[in-house]
């Protein structure tokens, strides 16, 4: 029920003003005074304000300062244009002159309303997409990613061309948000794209848009991915896997600014930010002549370089405080802690599938965790993980063949993936390259 104070001198108005929004439902206090209404502040919270403009001991617009998260409806005896503009000017969220008919306030006070409940719940959402995605500040302690922070601030201003590097799983999407929403074109939108997923045969289409009849079922004019993100950010994740002529396409809109729908005839002008992201090697890819030289030096203008998560041990307590926090919100379960041993577990593991494989972990954990207290268990690690004294040394796929050869006869193909972070084809296909067949006497 929407509590509403009126402030209003003529006890006749009020009173009548009150038996009117009560028969619709609402809650009502009454002030008749500026100095009433504020001696109500510390004990109630209100909806909407409905006030005179001119009171005893001053003019109603005053109350605005006080009531600074609740909108005021400002009414009159001397309705004019200029006191209208001063009342709005002031804050005031809209203007009534006296008399007013009933159904004109009733309207009036549910469309405030309605404005009201939208505006509160915005910032509601907004807050909660902050926590989820933390962009204003990467949750963060290891010298590493302060210094990724360091150069995210420089570089977000301007609209330089970003090249974020690192393995799956560590981040780089939050740091191309991070990046647009630290720039100006924060309040546009950033398209995020990830072209390993887009069918190689629809890739340009998705990208550039196409014209009505360019291909068989082309049966309509459709924008591209690249126009969407006009006067905002485009982020371009897995970027190695365009094909040859969608890198030539995309050539022209870092050169030129300008982009050719597939079946067009002519250019159109974009304004866009372009952002890319990939895990692969691009500099062999170039050798190899698998990716143009000439788009890899149109995108290398900045390059974030971001360590995986096993380089981050000081990071890994705070980030899994941080999911812990996330998962349980999202599971609406209640809220857990780490035990000792399975924050030790965590921080001796080696992440290879990182962030992702530590989040995915975490809300296992949430899941399967029936006390107040995470164990090892709940998180899949084993307590008893030591690390190795050339731990750090270990390539990929030396750790990969260590971690299978010591946990394949205790686990399933399917435990082993999960925590290797990897499906279980690409498991087997690992296998199968580096010669490791699966033991005739372990569990499949």
């Amino acid at each position: 029920m929407n509590h509403i104070l009126i402030v209003e001198d003529e006890a006749v108005i009020r009173r009548a003003l009150r038996r009117l929004l009560e028969r619709e439902g609402y809650r009502i206090t009454e002030a008749d005074s500026l100095a009433q209404a504020r001696s109500l502040t510390p004990q109630a919270q209100f909806a909407l304000l409905i006030c005179d403009l001119r009171l005893p001991d001053g003019e109603g617009v005053s109350l605005i300062a006080d009531y600074p998260n609740t909108p005021v409806l400002i009414m009159t005896s001397y309705a004019s244009v200029r006191s209208a503009v001063e009342a709005m000017k002031q804050g005031a969220a809209d203007y009534i002159a006296k008399p007013f008919d009933h159904e004109e306030m009733l309207l009036l006070v549910a469309r405030l309303l309605k404005q009201h409940d939208l505006e509160q719940e915005n910032a509601r959402l907004r807050s909660d997409l902050g926590q989820a995605y933390p962009v204003e500040g990467i949750i963060h302690r290891s010298p590493a990613m302060r210094g990724i922070c360091e150069t995210l601030s420089k570089v977000a201003p301007t609209d330089a061309t970003v090249l974020i590097r690192g393995e799956s799983g560590t981040g780089k999407e939050l740091v191309a948000r991070a990046i647009h929403t630290k720039s100006h074109r924060a309040k546009a939108p950033i398209i995020a794209v990830n072209c390993a997923a887009i069918p190689e045969n629809l890739l340009e289409s998705e990208l550039f848009g196409h014209e009505k009849g360019a291909f068989t079922g082309a049966l309509q004019t459709r924008e591209g991915l690249i126009e969407a993100a006009e006067g905002g950010t485009l982020f371009l994740d897995e970027i190695g896997e365009l094909t040859p002529a969608a890198q030539s396409r995309l050539l022209r809109v870092l050169q030129d600014g300008e982009i050719r729908r597939v079946g067009a005839t002519r250019n159109r002008r974009v304004d866009v930010r372009l952002l890319a992201a990939t895990h692969r090697d691009l500099e062999s890819m170039v050798k190899e002549r698998s990716f143009r030289e000439d788009l890899y030096y149109r995108l290398k203008v900045m390059e974030i370089h971001i360590p995986p998560l096993r380089e981050r041990g000081e990071d890994i307590p705070l980030l899994a405080e941080f999911l812990l926090s996330k998962a349980c919100q999202r599971l609406k379960r209640p809220s857990v802690r780490f035990s000792q041993a399975a924050l030790n577990a965590m921080q001796r593991h080696r992440w290879p599938g990182n962030v992702r494989e530590l989040e995915n972990c975490i809300e296992r954990a949430v899941i399967l965790c029936d006390s107040a207290e995470i164990q090892c268990e709940h998180l899949g690690i084993a307590a008893a993980e030591k690390p190795s004294s050339v731990a750090t040394d270990l390539s990929l796929d030396d750790y990969f063949k260590r971690f299978v050869m010591e946990n394949q006869t205790q686990m399933t193909e399917t435990e082993l993936a999960k925590r290797l972070g990897i499906s279980r084809k690409a498991l087997w296909e690992r296998r199968i390259r580096m010669d490791l067949p699966r033991p005739g006497s372990a569990r499949s």
